[in-house]
C-alpha cells in the first residue's frame, strides 16, 4: 500500500528521539519545495539551510479568528514531500510554513492525539478503548472557559456525541476530545457537520478523517485527494480571513526518528521551509499562545513557533 519515496534519506543526521521541551535548533527558513519537485534529501540541521528572509524570532502573530487542525496517519514526511502521488499536499506545503523538523511524541496513535490536544498522554501507551479523563484540562475546555469555542469533527462518526469505540471506518482512538468529561457531547460531531460557511466555524476545530482517508488503511493518493476536495477552499479562504489551516500526522511510519509532514497555511503566516524543531506539544503551545491561554502539561516546557510569522 505504501507508495512514495524512501523514509530514510536523512535518518543518519536526526536525533533518535525528540523529547518534549528540548531546545530548538538554530531556526532558519528557505523557500518551500515546489509541488512538482522530486523529493530532496531533506536538510536536518539548520546550518545546511541558507536564510532567505531576515528577522528575529517573534511571538505568535495576530490572534486568528479560526484554526482548523487536520490530523492524518502514519507517514514519514519524506513519504509525502516530493511524492507525485501527493500533489495537493505538496502544493499546500509551498503555500505555507513547511516544517522540516516536526515529530510525533510516541507510538501508537492514541497517546499522540492526547498529547496534541491536552499536553499529556495521561499515561496511555496503547490504543485501548475507551479512555475517560475526569476534569482533565484540554484545549477545548480552555477555549470554552474564556468564551471561545471548540468542536472536533470525525469522519464516519455515526452521530453527534457518539461514544462508541468504532463504527465502520471510524475509530475512537483518533478522537481525543471524546475522552474528556468537561466537554459537552455537542463538541463531538461528524465531519458531515463541518460548516461550508467558514464564518460559522468554531474558534478551533480538530478534524479526524476516517481510517481510509486519513491514510491509515488506504493510500497516500487517497488521502491527498480527500484533502484537496475538503480543504483547498478553506486554505485559500484562511489566507484572506485571518485564519489558519494546520495539517499534520499523528506519527511517522516507523517511530520517532523521522519527521512528519506538518504545514501551517493562513493569513499572517510566511510561506517557506522551516527547520524550527517542533512536536505535538509545540503545536498545542502555539495555539494556546495565539489565544492567550496558559500552556497545559508538557506544552509548558516548549516554546511556541516563532519564525513562521510575517513581520
Amino acid at each position: 500500500m505504501l507508495v512514495g519515496l524512501s523514509a530514510c534519506t536523512d535518518a543518519r543526521s536526526l536525533p533518535p528521539t525528540v523529547a518534549a521541551g528540548a531546545p530548538d535548533s538554530p531556526r532558519t527558513v528557505t523557500p518551500a519545495e515546489p509541488s512538482s519537485a522530486v523529493a530532496p534529501a531533506d536538510p536536518s540541521s539548520a546550518n545546511t539551510m541558507r536564510p532567505s528572509v531576515p528577522g528575529q524570532p517573534r511571538a505568535v502573530g495576530r490572534r486568528p479568528d479560526h484554526v482548523v487542525v487536520v490530523v492524518l496517519e502514519n507517514r514519514h514526511r519524506s513519504d509525502v514531500i516530493g511524492n507525485p502521488r501527493a500533489p495537493y499536499l505538496n502544493k499546500l506545503a509551498s503555500q505555507g510554513a513547511n516544517m522540516t523538523r516536526s515529530y510525533g511524541v510516541t507510538r501508537p496513535s492514541q497517546p499522540n492525539y492526547l498529547a496534541m490536544f491536552s499536553g499529556s498522554t495521561h499515561g496511555v501507551k496503547r490504543n485501548a478503548c475507551p479512555q475517560r479523563f475526569k476534569k482533565a484540562q484540554n484545549l477545548g475546555s480552555q477555549l470554552r472557559r474564556v468564551g471561545l469555542s471548540f468542536t472536533g469533527y470525525s469522519e464516519s462518526l455515526p452521530k453527534t456525541g457518539f461514544t462508541g469505540c468504532l463504527r465502520g471506518r471510524y475509530q475512537r482512538k483518533h478522537n481525543p476530545w471524546v475522552n474528556f468529561d468537561n466537554l459537552p457531547r455537542s463538541t463531538n460531531r461528524p465531519f458531515s457537520a463541518f460548516p461550508r460557511d467558514y464564518r460559522k466555524l468554531p474558534t478551533v476545530a480538530f478534524v479526524s478523517p476516517n481510517m481510509c482517508n486519513g491514510m491509515h488503511d488506504c493510500s497516500i493518493r487517497t488521502g491527498d485527494r480527500w484533502m484537496k476536495k475538503h480543504f483547498d477552499r478553506y486554505a485559500q479562504w484562511a489566507k484572506r480571513n485571518n485564519s489558519w489551516l494546520v495539517v499534520t500526522f499523528d506519527e511517522n511510519a516507523g517511530g520517532r526518528t523521522h519527521p512528519i509532514y506538518t504545514v501551517i497555511v493562513g493569513e499572517g503566516i510566511r510561506p517557506g521551509r522551516y527547520a524550527e524543531r517542533m512536536n505535538h506539544y509545540t503545536l498545542l503551545r502555539t495555539i494556546e499562545k495565539a489565544y492567550r491561554l496558559p500552556p497545559l502539561g508538557r506544552a509548558a516546557k516548549t516554546q511556541p513557533l516563532s519564525r513562521i510569522w510575517k513581520t
